[in-house]
């Protein structure tokens, strides 16, 4: 239990870091995006946005898990996590449904001028390096904690270094135009906006995914699956034979039941003292998993 307890107050401490940098950068790039005028900085500030709403719902989603079973919850809170992560995946998707339509209207009225490129691009570079090292940290939370949330609203902010990135560039090009008198370089900020969109509708999809997987009860990836296969059949000749084998996640936990076969003529603490070796064994394959045995004496030949 303080193993948990630990764990959740890591998650938790890193889901507040992510709030923290997404209230600020989000603050950074509407600014930005006013004393310009581009759409490019304002489909980021929305980005941003929609980050700070997941990583919020990141937070909330990790303390939710942290609960132990109750009355109305006896597996667990764990789901609240995947809850979490699909939410994030479709506020993506509104995030470049507004980004689309901005861009595309100046398009279309040819309103494209970017006044004051260079604070733009303080900006984003700004917010591309302050991305770089929440997102590394949210990633590395997420993997030893095995956390969907926090690695949902760490693939948010990674999509933010990479679009950040993007509007830097097309700023670092539209300053160098208006230098030297090109002024149609103005064009590609909302051609860098819908790029930003279709990327982030490339992380939406993977998001929404792979939540949704974890919603329906869908079986753990082929490869874990393996895994707990050859883990069992590593103890034949103990065990006569397993069948109903069911796996699936709930939030960073991995839920395994099966139906045990096992010699009709051992006793129930040895059947016993056999499940505990491989419950034990399971956890160890994989760490945090919550194991169900039903154990079948073998039928006699007749």
């Amino acid at each position: 239990m303080r193993f948990d307890a630990a764990l959740g107050g890591v998650k938790q401490r890193a889901a507040s870091v992510s709030v923290l940098s997404n209230i600020t950068l989000t603050g950074a790039k509407l600014l930005a995006a006013l004393l310009t005028g581009s759409v490019s900085i304002l489909s980021e500030a929305l980005h941003s946005g929609l980050d700070l709403v997941a990583a919020v719902m990141a937070l909330l989603a990790v303390r939710k898990s942290r609960e132990p079973a109750d009355a109305e919850h006896r597996f667990g809170h764990g789901k609240f996590e995947s809850i979490s992560g699909l939410v994030e995946g479709m506020l993506i998707l509104v995030a470049v449904a507004l980004i689309s339509y901005a861009a595309i209207k100046k398009i279309v009225t040819g309103e494209v001028e970017v006044e004051k490129p260079a604070v733009g691009a303080l900006v984003m570079g700004l917010s591309a390096l302050v991305n770089i090292f929440v997102s590394r940290m949210l990633f590395r939370v997420a993997k030893h904690t095995d956390s969907v949330a926090l690695e949902a609203d760490a693939w948010h902010l990674r999509t933010d270094v990479w679009t950040s990135v993007g509007v830097l560039a097309g700023l670092g090009v539209i300053m160098l135009g208006t230098a030297v008198g090109f002024h149609q370089a103005h064009h590609l900020d909302p051609i860098i906006a819908v790029g930003v969109a279709v990327v982030i509708a490339r992380a939406a999809w993977d998001i929404t995914r792979r939540s949704w997987d974890h919603l329906v009860d869908k079986s753990l990836p082929p490869e874990e699956v393996k895994q707990i296969v050859s883990l069992l059949e590593e103890h034949y000749p103990k065990v006569a034979a397993f069948h109903r084998l069911r796996t699936r996640k709930s939030g960073s936990e991995r839920q395994i039941d099966l139906h045990l076969v096992v010699p009709g003529d051992i006793s129930v603490a040895e059947a016993h003292a056999l499940c505990d070796d491989l419950e034990a064994d399971l956890r160890g394959l994989l760490p945090g998993a919550e194991v169900l045995i039903h154990v079948e004496p073998q039928p006699e030949r007749g």
